[in-house]
């Protein structure tokens, strides 16, 4: 066994012998079904954190020679299909991590040259007897191995696009290496399959694709593939009951990403946290932070900052076209373009049926809070970062602040139109914006004989919080959004918060372009 040619199993046993490890080895089976096909060339692409490598990692412990993995195999999803013995250990696998060649040089062509004198040294470590023409011919080589032995080759290729990361702007360095993979593959008789991963999907140049034998599976289509993107609800129901978790809690914080044919998908390393310490944090966001999101978030494009705020304040779909996208991170020529970019990102879910974009769990939208927090939003950005100073305000009966707060989150019709209750509820999420941290929030909440405009019930780990009815009004006022609140018994669908529940009534008065506010302690 080598590092690259037939590297083992080794790196898959340490996976299913981790105290979480969730069968995704059906894979396989789509495999083992193109192998030796047209179909054979896979670029499988997801955020980052999604289980890329361990994908990787399986199917070369499964198609490696030099190595016995029945035995890690048994009992899986795939030791049950019939294709299973067939091609288990049956091939040369050539894996590629080619962020580790990446890392290892400074320009592309240095990098180019390590990847190929390291596996060339492999090959011929490995077939010593084989007549090789040129040795310093990696395609060369492969094909002089191939006709000789007749083994064919499986290629894994882990982290294909980082030098698409990497090397954002330099097209030459690109496109050099689209030319490498393009020639290493395309139409080779040597190759019974190749398996991409990475973020990105394939990059074009102009209207053509120097890989356009891949069948891509994405963020925005993941097809057959699509449960093996990153945990399913199913999946999930049996950690939680495995680990005596809070499956709401589960959702709410890492579901979102939803996928056809699979339907929630949840990221999988926040989840696996979760299960392990007991507890719901941010996750995903510690090996990235919220500075790359603010880069994208930042940018000047007409209605980008309008979509980003209606999301955040729980607009639950936008309008995306994702067709135009040109699959780098450089290339932006509208609003969407930059929204398609952080659907491949994990940093915005996708609705296919809808073609519109979300914001997918809480997780990620503390990713647009902290970026949105330090950058330069005007008031958006001063409503957020005085919210837990607002919120307060509202449990101390505070209502000349409260006023103030929401009047100071009242943005400029930059964003959106400031025109009805709705654009008030919107600068309502935003003036109270930390309360997600203590409370669920659910707006247009079923109560007595209506609907409460917000309603704000604490989280059961914070039992001492008040719970929070809101009723808007606009050119009233805020004594008659409390009213109103008693008038129709909005308080009976809270009753078990008898003592502990706040009536808020807010009403922005659009002549003197004034808020003002009332907050009373609801007893029977």
């Amino acid at each position: 066994m080598g590092v690259y040619l037939n590297p083992g199993n080794e790196k898959f046993f340490q996976c299913i012998n981790s105290e979480i490890y969730i069968d995704k080895t059906g894979l396989i089976h789509y495999c083992n079904r193109v192998l030796n096909s047209l179909q054979k060339y896979i670029c499988m692409s997801r955020p980052r954190r999604f289980g890329k490598s361990v994908t990787a990692d399986m199917l070369a412990a499964y198609y490696s020679r030099g190595c016995d993995s029945r035995e890690l195999f048994e009992g899986y999803e795939i030791s049950k299909d019939e294709s299973s013995q067939k091609y288990l250990n049956q091939y040369n696998v050539l894996f590629l991590n080619m962020q580790e060649f990446l890392s290892r040089t400074n320009s592309m062509e240095d990098m180019l040259a390590l990847l190929k004198n390291r596996v060339i040294r492999e090959l011929s470590q490995e077939y010593p007897q084989v007549d090789y023409y040129d040795k310093h011919d990696l395609i060369g080589c492969m094909q002089d191995l191939y006709s000789e032995v007749r083994i064919p080759f499986i290629l894994i290729i882990d982290e294909w696009d980082c030098i698409f990361r990497e090397y954002k702007s330099e097209t030459d360095a690109q496109k050099m290496y689209l030319d490498f993979l393009r020639d290493l593959l395309k139409d080779k008789g040597y190759i019974s399959l190749c398996y991409m991963t990475g973020i990105l999907p394939i990059k074009k140049y102009g209207t053509h694709s120097a890989l356009n034998m891949f069948d891509e599976f994405s963020m925005t289509f993941q097809g057959a593939l699509a449960k093996y993107v990153g945990f399913t609800e199913d999946e999930v129901r049996g950690l939680c009951t495995r680990y005596n978790m809070d499956f709401e809690e589960v959702k709410k914080w890492y579901d979102g990403y939803y996928l056809e044919d699979a339907g929630s998908i949840y990221n999988p390393r926040s989840v696996v946290s979760a299960m392990r310490f007991g507890k719901f944090q941010y996750y995903w966001n510690q090996t990235e932070t919220f500075e790359a999101l603010r880069s994208y978030i930042d940018m000047n494009f007409e209605g980008l900052r309008d979509a980003v705020i209606e999301m955040i304040n729980g607009k639950e779909g936008v309008a995306v076209n994702i067709h135009s996208f040109t699959n780098d991170m450089v290339t932006f020529h509208s609003r969407d373009d930059v929204l398609t970019l952080l659907i491949h990102l994990g940093y915005l879910g996708y609705r296919s049926d809808e073609s519109e974009v979300f914001i997918p769990n809480y997780e990620i939208l503390n990713e647009y809070i902290n970026s949105i927090s330090n950058s330069d939003w005007g008031e958006v950005t001063e409503a957020l970062r005085n919210s837990k100073e607002a919120l307060k305000a509202v449990w101390r009966g505070d209502e000349a602040f409260v006023a103030k707060a929401v009047q100071n989150a009242h943005y400029e019709s930059s964003y959106l139109q400031y025109n009805d209750e709705n654009a008030l509820s919107y600068t309502i999420s935003l003036a109270f914006y930390v309360a997600r941290n203590y409370y669920t929030v659910i707006k247009e909440f079923p109560s007595g004989k209506g609907r409460t405009d917000i309603v704000y019930i604490p989280r059961k780990e914070y039992p001492d919080k008040p719970a929070l009815l809101i009723e808007l009004k606009w050119n009233k006022t805020a004594e008659s959004a409390v009213a109103q609140i008693k008038d129709k018994c909005y308080p009976k669908a809270l009753e078990e918060y008898t003592g502990n529940l706040l009536l808020v009534g807010i009403n922005y008065n659009e002549e003197t372009k004034e808020h003002s506010c009332r907050i009373e302690q609801y007893t029977k």
